[in-house]
């Protein structure tokens, strides 16, 4: 009979590991967005300006309000993407203690049948062989189907987050009178910036202030500010 018994493998993953895949998505694609916008406005000439980032930020500092965000801090610490985030640990959670249920289940089914299959006909040796085969493959697509629940809430999740932080600085670049705002990550492009110019603590407290009174910053058509340029 060739039936997987290691089937309590076929648990979920840490559902942290796939948020934190999320997280770094979203820092990557903030940080190309955000800074083709700067390289765009401040460098029209690039043979009048430094290799190095501090000289790219003095320079453009003469014609344009720069300011920077470490990225991370923004999304770990706004409060949307905290609550949003433990909902879909508990949910992974709940999803891994069914599964292991159901898989503890399947395999007291196998070793009862290992133990007695020898009473059966073969006939009915093959018919449950295929029975319990066909049991094992229904539990790989339920698995199946729940890590695509999870990778789907997910990417909502993502796409929530990406587009209330850009709508928000959006928003706080007009009324700062800001006319770029970087992402900052460790190993990105950008290698120093002053720290004069570090608002993140203003980013995350206008962010949660917004969501805590129950205002959540919805997408915004394409503006001047924009990375579409």
């Amino acid at each position: 009979m060739v039936l997987d018994k290691s089937i309590l493998s076929l648990y979920l993953p840490p559902v942290n590991h796939t948020l934190n895949q999320v997280k770094r998505a979203l820092f990557i694609v903030g940080l190309l967005s955000l800074t083709s916008v700067f390289f765009y406005s401040c460098n029209p000439n690039p043979s009048t300006e430094s290799a190095s980032g501090s000289s790219e930020s003095t320079s453009a500092s003469g014609d344009l309000k720069v300011a920077f965000v470490y990225t991370d801090s923004v999304i770990n610490k706004y409060d949307f993407f905290k609550k949003k985030s433990e909902e879909i640990t508990e949910k992974g959670k709940k999803f891994e203690g069914d599964l292991q249920s159901r898989a503890r289940g399947f395999e007291q089914e196998v070793a009862t049948f290992q133990q007695t299959g020898g009473n059966m006909t073969p006939n009915q040796q093959r018919a449950k062989q295929e029975e319990l085969m066909q049991k094992e493959q229904n539990l790989m697509t339920y698995r199946n189907n729940l890590m695509q629940e999870l990778s789907s809430d997910e990417s909502t999740l993502y796409n929530e987050v990406y587009d209330q932080v850009q709508t928000y600085l959006n928003e706080y670049a007009k009324e700062q009178g800001y006319d770029v705002i970087l992402s900052y990550t460790r190993g990105g492009a950008m290698w120093y910036a002053s720290e004069a110019m570090d608002i993140t603590t203003a980013v995350v407290e206008g962010l949660n202030k917004k969501y805590n009174q129950g205002v959540t910053p919805a997408p915004a058509a394409k503006s001047d500010s924009s990375a579409t340029k």
